[in-house]
């Protein structure tokens, strides 16, 4: 619970440390509504002391340290953004949007651009007011040139539920590739650990000591030059599917970090579709019809019957929970 020292103080967590570790890390793990960057951003502002001493992030942390963290109240402010997003699903819970390629689901901090994020504020409006974290309604994140299906929280206990049904790996995910190339096995389960890149912290990579990562994917259709891929994301690590696949000898067909982007392309990764525990019960399923771009490069590639079949609209369907009863 936060402490409060004073009208004009921030709220101060205060923890003692469960774990040895790095202090942002430990910090990020007890407080779950806080991301890391935000965690750091605060500590390196000298908002985090251990055992009453003003701390940098990177200190390590003994186990039974008492470690405090100044966390001043979150902004909520909306400017207006001009975006009208497209609407898959929308009840009193969630929403579920399609996002289109080019646009990021959060921007950098101090970045002013256009962003889900920022609609999603807006379009939340005094609400926005009720959750105590950096990011209303915002519980997962496709890469900025990644097209599909997306899920927001309208309340903070539907962001509570919805942000332990991914951390759970109870969400399942099914996205669409188009890579460069024919993967050697038709069918296969990439297990590979991901952290960053040892010399490029904007890029990820396969690392040794990395965080474990598996990625499922079956070939669809190919002609030799370029394959369609389904692929089933077991974890959630950022550029998961980019990297595995790079890593097996067909990159994400224009991909600028991963592989090669010919000129006006972009990242050929659709999330197709979304399934995942609604928080009111039942499980909801969601998906978004490839775009134009991407119909095209199925269609560049032969494959006219798999564009028509992705390209079709299918409505959201929300099972009711299976009820189980104890027989007497």
């Amino acid at each position: 619970m936060d402490d409060v020292a004073g009208a004009a103080s921030p709220p101060t967590r205060r923890l003692t440390a469960p774990v040895s570790g790095r202090l942002d890390a430990v910090l990020a793990a007890a407080f779950e509504d806080l991301s890391r960057a935000r965690v750091q951003r605060l500590i390196e502002a000298g908002h985090s002391r251990v055992n009453g001493q003003v701390a940098r992030k990177a200190l390590l942390v003994a186990e039974g340290d008492q470690l405090e963290l100044d966390v001043p109240e979150t902004p909520h402010a909306a400017a207006p953004t001009g975006l009208d997003l497209p609407l898959l699903y929308e009840d009193d819970w969630l929403a579920v949007i399609d996002k289109p390629a080019g646009l990021a689901v959060h921007g950098a901090p101090g970045d002013t651009g256009p962003s889900v994020a920022a609609w999603w504020l807006e379009r939340l409006g005094p609400a926005a007011g009720e959750f105590a974290v950096e990011r209303p309604g915002i519980v997962h994140r496709l890469d900025k040139d990644t097209s599909g299906v997306l899920v927001l929280a309208k309340t903070p206990a539907a962001q509570a539920e919805l942000s332990a049904a991914f951390e759970r790996r109870d969400a399942k995910k099914t996205y669409l590739a188009v890579v460069e190339g024919v993967p050697e096995r038709p069918k296969a389960v990439i297990d590979a650990p991901i952290d960053r890149h040892p010399g490029d912290r904007t890029r990820m990579a396969i690392v040794q000591r990395g965080r474990a990562s598996r990625t499922a994917y079956e070939l669809l259709h190919s002609d030799g030059r370029r394959s369609l891929l389904e692929v089933r994301p077991e974890t959630g690590r950022t550029h998961q599917i980019r990297v595995h696949l790079a890593a097996v000898g067909v990159p994400v067909a224009d991909d600028a970090v991963y592989g090669k982007r010919a000129a006006g392309g972009r990242q050929l990764l659709h999330a197709y579709r979304l399934t995942i525990p609604h928080p009111a019960g039942g499980m909801l399923t969601v998906t978004a019809a490839i775009p134009p771009d991407f119909d095209h490069a199925v269609r560049a590639i032969g494959a006219e019957t798999l564009a028509l079949q992705y390209a079709r609209r299918i409505e959201p369907a929300l099972e009711a929970a299976e009820s189980s009863t104890d027989e007497a």
